[in-house]
């Protein structure tokens, strides 16, 4: 059996016996003991959003609530949302989308918990903070181990999964453009060409990595989205059946039977965690970055990015997609036959060019997390350095792998990782459930928001009175 085979057989057996419980059963738990806060405060969150960043003592500009959010967002709102979107739908059918729909509305509360406890326990360094789940791992539960643990996943799976598929993806988008690409010495060109761009960027620090993430991930996703809406504009007739054939498939237990490691409702699971990442553990390292008054505020806000990747941009695909027609086809092949059907030939060279934007500002996105979590490790420049030059290596390689080993390695690495923080957000939800209660107190009471770690037992943390540790 070859490793790819062994892979496979792992890949399977995690989501269809493991994660699909732990997702669902967490995020349902989490959701009914906010009272369905992804819904009720998302308005809240949305004004969090907005809020301006502010300049530190030091005269530094502070990391907004947006610009954290588009971090996350840019990792979120990668090539999952095209090519995950066409292998979804080509392995599991039409009612895999089904599936991702649920992943993001239950997942939404997950997203919020794992936000708010990063929040809660990031420290302050540089002036500016730091976070995630390696760190509520050892502050709050008092397990370095598996913070280390936590965060050796999240590099193999971001730095070396994630990056790899990226640079994978955009690499297959000239297969139409060039015959036999693949035999070619193009693939380890636009190796070396991602490699170098991403090495000019992530030597620049975090605040240049949120700079072009926020000019980057609103751009690309109004266009994308806009490309959605005007092809179902134009198909308007066609949709009723479309999402009448999603909600079929979704619910076909005779295929479900026939093998449901292949259905629906696992492959949709399965990309729609790639997709939004809610529950997985990656977008905390994003949130604790934020400056904000109460670790709530930046829970919220993270909501917004899992319904913004997946109910607006994974739809807008699976509706150019399934509008067409087209099939027989897979990954990235199968979105540019789709849009060439849908408008015309220009769509392909589209696709090309939101492929590169989405893809290349994940691989920012994703290398911000794997830093974060390296420096929990050992806080190095000799390390941070060498680090870096193993991440623009992926780059460069995945730019020339191949399809099914990239998804398997990202999946796996996905799901070891996301396990770990499920277990760790579900033991400490009290906290995050407890920082809710305080925020809607305080708003109860017509009073702007400010938490203080004192007011729900907590000491240790950089939420305490003094103006001094935490920069207002």
């Amino acid at each position: 059996m070859s490793f790819n085979n062994v892979l496979t057989k792992l890949n399977d057996f995690m989501y269809t016996y493991v994660l699909i419980i732990m997702l669902v059963g967490v995020g349902l738990y989490f959701t009914i003991r906010t009272k369905g806060v992804q819904f009720r405060l998302l308005k809240d969150g949305i004004k969090s959003m907005l809020e301006k960043s502010e300049v530190s003592k030091e005269g530094e500009k502070k990391v907004s609530s947006f610009q954290a959010l588009m971090i996350s967002t840019a990792s979120r709102v990668g090539t999952g949302n095209i090519a995950g979107i066409a292998t979804a739908i080509a392995s599991g059918g039409p009612g895999a989308v089904f599936w991702m729909w649920i992943m993001a509305l239950v997942g939404g509360a997950s997203a919020f918990v794992e936000s708010t406890l990063a929040q809660v326990y990031k420290v302050k360094e540089n002036g500016g903070f730091r976070g995630g789940p390696s760190y509520y791992m050892e502050k709050a539960l008092g397990k370095r181990w598996m913070g280390i643990l936590f965060s050796i996943l999240l590099i193999i799976c971001f730095a070396y999964g994630f990056n790899g598929l990226q640079s994978y993806n955009i690499s297959s988008t000239l297969e139409y453009y060039i015959n036999d690409y693949s035999n070619t010495m193009y693939p380890m060109i636009v190796g070396i060409v991602l490699a170098v761009l991403t090495g000019l960027i992530i030597w620049g620090g975090a605040h240049r990595i949120g700079f072009i993430s926020s000019v980057i991930v609103p751009i690309m996703a109004v266009v994308y989205i806009m490309m959605g809406l005007v092809t179902m504009i134009m198909n308007i007739t066609e949709l009723p059946d479309i999402f009448a054939l999603i909600i079929k498939n979704a619910f076909d237990f005779k295929a479900m039977a026939g093998g449901f490691a292949g259905s629906a409702v696992v492959i949709g699971i399965k990309r729609g965690l790639f997709s939004n990442e809610a529950g997985m553990g990656s977008a905390p390292n994003a949130s604790a970055s934020a400056d904000v008054v109460h670790p709530v505020k930046q829970g919220l806000v993270q909501i917004i990015s899992v319904f913004i990747d997946t109910i607006l941009i994974c739809t807008s695909t699976a509706m150019m997609l399934l509008i067409s027609g087209v099939e027989g086809k897979t990954n990235i092949q199968y979105v540019q036959a789709a849009i060439s059907k849908n408008v015309g030939e220009w769509g392909i060279h589209f696709i090309l060019i939101s492929i590169f934007a989405f893809a290349f500002s994940s691989v920012i996105g994703n290398y911000f997390y794997a830093e974060s979590n390296i420096l929990f490790i050992k806080n190095s420049k000799v390390l941070l350095n060498v680090f870096r030059c193993t991440c623009l290596i992926a780059v460069f390689l995945g730019a020339q792998s191949n399809l099914e080993l990239v998804w398997n390695i990202a999946d796996i690495s996905m799901g070891f990782m996301a396990i770990v923080n499920i277990i760790a957000i579900f033991i400490l939800s009290k906290i995050a459930f407890k920082t809710l209660d305080n925020y809607e107190k305080q708003k109860k009471q017509g009073k702007k928001p400010v938490f203080y770690e004192d007011e729900i037992g907590l000491t240790g943390t950089v939420w305490t009175r003094d103006a001094e540790k935490i920069d207002k």
